[in-house]
């Protein structure tokens, strides 16, 4: 079993990176169809690349083919094979730390990519050195929408620094209730669920409303 995980992964990578580069090989989609349906995976797909001729499948056939056996199986690509989703959370970080001062953290903080977690993912560290990924870490297929890496970066920062300093932070001064990250109609915030609920600020702005 561990084999033929890691020989699917190796099709499955060689795939996508044809996919994504425009130079997909006819081949390798087959052998990666092949190598699923041995082990049990049945899906129309698979079954249409199994069963046709390759020289009867038309480069953009091949293609959508391809994109659904990827999808079928769950296959993500990680930080390694799409490092822009590592760029756009290096962007919601600048933005998130712009809110850090306002909890008495200075300096500038840098993502740093957690190969000892399975999967894969990314947490803070801290000008200090500090580490933060309480909760979790921050995992590739967040950084797809950088609404929702900036939401997971809100979340995750404040998760790990209460459960280092047992400190609530931020604290909505209408209400002093605690805030929580939030995505509201596609927009990163700090929402605060006094009186039904509001948003104290976007993530990034709250020194314009704590000061």
């Amino acid at each position: 079993m561990a084999e033929h995980e890691a020989h699917a992964e190796q099709l499955e990578r060689g795939v996508y990176l044809g996919l994504r580069e425009g130079n997909l090989d006819p081949q390798r989609v087959v052998a990666l169809a092949c190598e699923l349906l041995d082990w049990f995976h049945c899906t129309d797909a698979i079954l249409e690349v199994v069963e046709r001729n390759p020289a009867d499948v038309s480069p953009a056939e091949m293609a959508a083919l391809a994109r659904r056996i990827l999808d079928d199986v769950d296959f993500d690509p990680g930080f390694d094979l799409a490092p822009e989703r590592l760029e756009t959370l290096r962007a919601a970080l600048r933005v998130m730390a712009r809110d850090l001062p306002t909890r008495g953290i200075e300096g500038e903080p840098e993502i740093e990519v957690l190969e000892d977690c399975f999967p894969v993912g990314a947490g803070v560290r801290l000008a200090d050195g500090v580490r933060l990924n309480w909760g979790g870490p921050i995992l590739p297929n967040m950084c797809d929408d950088p609404a929702v890496a900036l939401t997971g970066l809100a979340i995750m920062t404040q998760e790990s620094l209460l459960e280092r300093t047992w400190r609530v932070w931020p604290v909505c001064p209408r209400h002093d209730l605690g805030v929580h990250g939030s995505e509201r109609n596609g927009t990163a915030v700090w929402w605060c669920a006094g009186e039904g609920g509001h948003a104290l600020a976007s993530v990034g702005e709250l020194a314009r409303v704590l000061g």
